[in-house]
């Protein structure tokens, strides 16, 4: 035990430092997913199954665009190992350019998504919800992209501090929106769900341009300035970032995507369903945020290490992480099944959502390990630039085995909501199973 300790106690510590900010800003966009399913929730059950389907499309948008975002943390990462603060700052202007251009992308597909919404066999009482709600979010995603590339330059240079205070504030600005906007209040308009949407829009809006004013005029990033005002753009890096982001994008949205189907076939079986499962998707997103926010410090560390090109540390550094987060899998799942029986009536009052939302708690707990995995080795081969066979590895695992799974236990077997969640374990264990093996051979000595 003693020599246990001693290899990774210093790797510990490091990603507790770098970790432990991100976490702190990964919870505050929790809080805000409780706050908004809570008051929206209390507002209306119509208006929680609206929210439930639009935000699960956009959660596959942005997850896939922020994906892309990652593509950088790698570069960053093996630039900051290297003390190149130059080139850093110019992977971020590349970094830029290339997520406004896939911003603009992503808001063309979704724009088609919009014309078609009606024939996703959603309940018909909530497309006149749906469309407008829909429209404002849409408009948000290229705010999400721009932030996204700050963060992950920040990340990437170790400073996991300012964004965490950017999306702790922006959040609680967020919130704040959402009750004077949801409920009306001091004399505002009561605007239910499309209040939610447009505090969605204000605190996103918000959050970029403080980033950007951070980056430009403080002086934590006085060295990269240089490298970012250099004219034009680089080809190399350009290219890089698209080598790196595009199969991340693809990785993270077919995970994305066996969620956002999932809640497609929920839809199908109606709306007490469909807000049962939102209800449930907020708290399950609860954990894997968390434990996001510890393996994006395990990219960065590896990504670290790599530029010094210590195998070693980069091995030391992800085990040490997946200890970690196996802890807070252990914690989180302890607290929530002993909540299991509360959980449905801290979002609404409809008991029979509460009734639905216990059933769920099963298949929640199965999948907890493998989820862990997944996203401990996923970052790993992230922070060491492996990150093509993600690509087959999630489409394996996503497409061909949970999404199937999920239509099988649901609708062959008539195990309903219950049943689509069930694919979870199989789907995400499969994920960290095959990503651990890919980074175990990459990472052989």
């Amino acid at each position: 035990m003693t020599g246990f300790l001693a290899t990774y106690k210093e790797h510990y510590k490091a990603l507790l430092h770098l970790g432990i900010p991100i976490v702190i800003g990964q919870l505050g966009m929790i809080i805000l997913g409780f706050a908004d399913t809570m008051m929206v929730g209390q507002h209306s059950t119509i208006e929680l199954a609206a929210a439930s389907f639009v935000n699960n499309l956009f959660m596959l948008a942005i997850i896939f665009s922020t994906g892309f975002s990652y593509g950088l943390t790698p570069i960053v990462g093996s630039l900051f190992g290297k003390g190149d603060s130059n080139g850093a700052g110019q992977a971020l202007k590349n970094s830029l350019a290339a997520n406004l251009l896939v911003a603009l992308l992503i808001t063309f597909i979704m724009f088609i998504v919009y014309l078609n919404i009606h024939r996703f066999g959603q309940p018909e009482e909530l497309l006149p919800l749906i469309r407008p709600y829909f429209i404002v979010l849409l408009i948000t995603l290229v705010f999400v992209l721009i932030f996204n590339a700050f963060k992950q330059f920040a990340d990437g240079i170790t400073d996991t501090r300012t964004s965490m205070w950017i999306l702790l504030w922006g959040n609680a600005l967020h919130i704040i929106l959402n009750y004077l906007l949801i409920y009306g209040k001091l004399g505002l308009p009561e605007m239910g769900l499309m209040g939610a949407g447009v505090s969605t829009l204000i605190a996103r809006i918000v959050m970029t341009l403080a980033f950007a004013g951070i980056f430009l005029y403080s002086k934590r990033y006085t060295f990269y300035l240089k490298g970012f005002k250099l004219p034009g753009f680089s080809k190399d890096i350009f290219k890089r970032l698209n080598e790196l982001g595009w199969p991340i994008a693809m990785q993270m949205g077919m995970e994305t995507a066996s969620f956002t189907f999932s809640t497609v076939m929920v839809g199908w079986l109606g709306s007490i369903a469909l807000a049962s499962h939102q209800v449930m998707l907020t708290i399950s997103s609860l954990c894997f945020m968390i434990y996001y926010g510890m393996g994006a410090a395990i990219a960065v560390r590896v990504s670290n290490f790599r530029g010094q090109n210590d195998i070693v540390n980069v091995r030391r550094s992800t085990y040490a992480g997946f200890h970690i987060i196996l802890m807070m899998a252990v914690f989180s799942s302890a607290l929530i099944f002993l909540l299991r029986n509360n959980l449905g009536g801290m979002f609404t009052d409809s008991q029979e959502v509460s009734q639905t939302v216990a059933t769920l708690i099963l298949p929640f707990l199965l999948y907890q390990f493998g989820d862990g995995a997944q996203i401990t080795f996923a970052n790993a081969l992230r922070g060491i630039a492996d990150v093509k066979p993600m690509m087959y590895i999630a489409f394996i695992s996503y497409f061909l085995i949970s999404i199937p799974a999920g239509y099988f236990f649901g609708f062959t077997l008539n195990w309903g909501v219950k049943g689509v969640w069930m694919a979870f374990p199989f789907g995400l264990t499969s994920a960290g199973v095959m990503f651990y093996l890919r980074f175990k051979k990459r990472t052989s000595i």
